[in-house]
């Protein structure tokens, strides 16, 4: 099958630097009521923690806005936020009427591009929403669906071809988190795992290293080791759990029964006897692989 070659848009600073750009600007913009704005509706990311807003939101009342928005104009009125959606609810809590924002005439990919450029590029993302954005990102910048973009980065692995690297590692290096050998390794299988460590990684904040214990374990163990790490569990506390939930194997051992008939056996000299020239060969290569502690004296 022939792949298309991502699209390329006029000087955009390698491929991603317009939306790179607009996310990192030194502009002040102009203040826009807060009653004309509203989030875009293909915003990446699902979840804004409670904590992390009410932080937010007590520096805007102390400081203001120190970032204006970046939005674009709404059919039939208003402006859509393409960047800066926290900094909106923010300020909504913390009672503004208006924020300063930077308005910009954006077509629905580059929304897209800006809103996961902006994301991606925080700390404290949702690991899965982290792995899904990575993908749209990438899937956006090939132009092709984000199923295929996962098939192209695991195919690369064996076969590397190009065009999809040179993409690969660009957005990889704009992401500034590990390199796209490193995501495909070590993150694509995430999407594979069980539906409820993914539910309660996207909807409860189940952490990534807490996830890949319960994935990796036994299906009936799992109920008992999410409640655990959603109480707070770590890592290390889980798979302690886990090792005392797994019954020890016995190890099994030489029975007498089976060391009698040895002992028996090597002490025929009718048996040794009886050997044929390809047995004897076989038990003298046999013997040299014995520990040197079983190893009879010259």
């Amino acid at each position: 099958m022939t792949r298309r070659r991502p699209e390329r848009r006029g000087n955009l600073a390698g491929l991603l630097g317009d939306a790179q750009g607009l996310t990192q600007t030194t502009e002040h913009g102009r203040a826009l009521p807060l009653s004309e704005l509203r989030p875009y509706a293909g915003q990446p990311r699902r979840q804004f923690g409670e904590a992390e807003l009410e932080a937010l939101t007590q520096s805007i009342r102390e400081q203001g806005v120190l970032q204006p928005l970046l939005v674009r104009p709404a059919p039939g009125g208003g402006y859509e936020i393409a960047a800066g959606e926290r900094r909106y609810r923010a300020a909504l809590a913390a009672g503004l009427q208006e924020v300063p924002a930077l308005v910009r005439q954006l077509d629905d990919q580059q929304m897209l591009e800006v809103g996961l450029v902006e994301n991606l590029q925080r700390e404290n993302l949702n690991p899965l929403d982290e792995i899904e954005g990575a993908l749209r990102l990438l899937a956006l910048r090939l132009n092709v669906a984000p199923q295929e973009a996962r098939q192209r980065l695991i195919a690369n692995l064996r076969h590397e071809a190009e065009a999809d690297v040179a993409v690969f590692a660009q957005v990889f290096s704009l992401l500034g988190r590990e390199t796209w050998q490193s995501f495909a390794k070590n993150k694509l299988r995430v999407l594979q795992w069980p539906a409820e460590v993914l539910t309660a990684m996207r909807e409860r904040g189940l952490t990534y290293s807490a996830a890949a214990v319960i994935a990796s374990a036994p299906e009936d163990h799992r109920p008992a080791l999410l409640e655990r790490a959603l109480a707070g569990a770590t890592r290390q506390e889980l798979r302690a759990f886990l090792t005392s939930l797994t019954p020890v194997r016995k190890r099994a051992g030489t029975s007498k029964k089976q060391l009698d008939h040895l002992g028996r056996t090597f002490g025929s000299v009718r048996w040794f006897n009886g050997l044929t020239d390809q047995q004897r060969t076989d038990l003298d290569r046999w013997l040299k692989r014995m520990p040197t502690w079983l190893q009879a004296e010259d």
